[in-house]
């Protein structure tokens, strides 16, 4: 925690090695979050000292509020000693809740459990005269607005003839034609037409990552099994024929089991590169598109450290992935691009400590790469949202050189695993085709098809179809 003058920003000082959410109570006093030693997230209090310069050696800190629960994302008045306003988590309960903590007693007073028990409360602040407290709430209904479900959500972009999306779905990828969208919606992969229109869902099993083979038209590559695992958890490539509607529609390309993930296909759609654990580390490899690692496969980089999320470049000349082979196990990814025959490596963005930049991906011209990155920092503590996979991330792109970084988003929530798409799209919502008034939910096994090895899936990748809920 950092304080410094209003006027200009001078006199920026650290006061707090290890905290978050801070909030004055009077100009040498402020409360903040942290996990203490003993696990619990408590609120604390820092003192600053009046006789000599403020610094994380001067500053007293003193733990407020007791182990036993957590308690975080303080709020406070000015000049109000008395009490501070908390969001809680109690081991008997799965919802936040505010309470204020009398920092004279010592003691928690209860306020939303009492009325709302089974909601989130979250986010507390007092009014400045310390007589009204307010929080954010999960309504866990609708507003009365009516809202639109859209599959593609136009953000306004920060560069000229750049339409942006943000898609409903994880690791979206574009067919060669442009028409039609592979995505993952846990646990399955996902088609849809690029106007909302056909959805349907082409593997059934855990998965993550697709790519659209540039030849062979409908083929789509992914990783079947379960994300974020070791290096010996048994992962897959398969690629997928998304318009054979048999059960048999999907061919295993790898066969060791070994973390295989994140497969792009070469340009001529003759090759793939995908990272494996299959050493003992994430290295990446490259083998037959068709017939997988039975055919032919080769070793691309080789180290006690992990390299990962790769992508093929248009032209077929680079390779560009995700390590942290500067720093092995440290947690921090950069970007680095090399030849398909293994020469040229070369990183093109240092992440700094514990920094990750992660899923990069060539525009189909191939002169720049599109990424996700915690390079600009956070915009908010994750722990004032609902839950996401990793609390960092906003796009960026950068040409191959590593010159012109842009930053294209900028929001408190994970913005990750981005994609191309091989034309330009009009930069206007694109919504799920609007259903029926039917509110009838039908009986579950008659989604079952029998001998075509299919379910029926509403617009959400539902395994039960639901109108007019949405």
């Amino acid at each position: 925690i950092y304080v410094f003058l209003t006027r200009d920003g001078t006199h920026r000082v650290k006061v707090v090695e290890h905290g978050g959410w801070p909030c004055w109570v009077d100009d040498s006093t402020l409360y903040f979050h942290r996990r203490s030693e003993d696990q619990w997230i408590s609120v604390y209090k820092a003192t600053f000292p009046k006789d000599k310069p403020v610094s994380t050696e001067s500053v007293t800190i003193q733990r407020v509020t007791p182990p036993g629960l957590h308690a975080f994302t303080p709020a406070t008045s000015p000049g109000n000693h008395k009490f501070i306003a908390v969001a809680t988590r109690r081991p008997n309960s799965s919802f936040r809740h505010i309470e204020l903590f009398d920092t004279v007693k010592n003691e928690f007073i209860e306020l939303t459990r009492h009325v709302s028990p089974t909601t989130h409360h979250l986010n507390p602040f007092i009014s400045p005269d310390s007589a009204r407290v307010g929080y954010h709430k999960c309504r866990g209904e609708s507003n009365g607005a009516k809202a639109t479900q859209l599959l593609l959500e136009n953000v306004k972009s920060p560069v000229p003839n750049l339409s942006l999306f943000r898609m409903y779905g994880s690791f979206p990828s574009f067919s060669p034609a442009g028409d039609r969208i592979a995505y993952v919606d846990f646990p399955g992969v996902y088609v849809v037409n690029r106007d909302g229109s056909n959805l349907r869902q082409v593997f059934h099993l855990n998965a993550f990552g697709s790519a659209w083979d540039p030849v062979r038209k409908g083929i789509v590559y992914t990783s079947a099994g379960p994300e974020f695992s070791s290096v010996s958890t048994e992962v897959d490539i398969v690629s997928i024929n998304v318009d054979d509607v048999e059960q048999s529609n999907y061919k295993r390309l790898t066969i060791d089991g070994k973390n295989n993930a994140f497969p792009s296909p070469s340009p001529d759609g003759k090759r793939i590169v995908f990272r494996s654990g299959r050493s003992g580390h994430k290295n990446l490899y490259i083998m037959d598109a068709i017939e997988g690692e039975t055919s032919w496969i080769e070793r691309l980089t080789d180290g006690p450290w992990t390299d990962t999320m790769c992508n093929w470049s248009p032209d077929g000349d680079w390779i560009a992935f995700s390590s942290d082979r500067h720093d092995p196990g440290s947690g921090s990814f950069e970007l680095y691009m090399i030849h398909p025959n293994g020469t040229g490596l070369r990183r093109l963005l240092r992440s700094g400590s514990s920094g990750r930049v992660n899923h990069p991906s060539f525009r189909p011209d191939g002169k720049l790469l599109v990424f996700t990155t915690d390079y600009g920092g956070i915009s908010a503590e994750p722990i004032s949202n609902p839950h996401h996979y990793q609390p960092y991330g906003e796009i960026f792109t950068m040409k191959l050189d590593g010159s012109d970084l842009k930053r294209l988003t900028h929001n408190s929530y994970e913005d990750g695993t981005p994609t191309w798409a091989p034309l330009y799209i009009n930069p206007v919502d694109v919504e799920w085709p609007r259903k029926g008034e039917c509110a009838f939910e039908d009986c579950h096994w008659l989604n079952e098809m029998p001998g075509r090895g299919i379910k029926l899936v509403g617009p959400w990748g539902l395994a039960k179809p639901q109108c007019g809920v949405f």
